[in-house]
């Protein structure tokens, strides 16, 4: 997660996996409204328009899921 003090309170978070990353925009009232699920989710499935610029993948979130599974996975090496 990425609070930086010139965005004017959005959350930017970063995921990834085996096809790449995206981040999620996250509007300041959003973030205090699903704080907490935020922070303790190791899975979370975000819903929101999706918005590709100058190659960057973000979504605009709107909702917010936690999801279920093993939270600790071996990772994986891709060469």
């Amino acid at each position: 997660r990425q609070r930086p003090g010139t965005a004017k309170g959005f959350v930017f978070l970063t995921m990834e996996d085996e096809g790449g990353t995206v981040q999620a925009i996250i509007k300041p009232n959003l973030y205090r409204q699903y704080r907490q699920l935020i922070v303790t989710s190791p899975w979370l499935l975000i819903e929101g328009p999706l918005q590709i610029q100058d190659g960057t993948i973000s979504v605009k979130a709107r909702s917010f899921e936690r999801l279920q599974g093993k939270a600790f996975i071996k990772s994986h090496d891709f060469y």
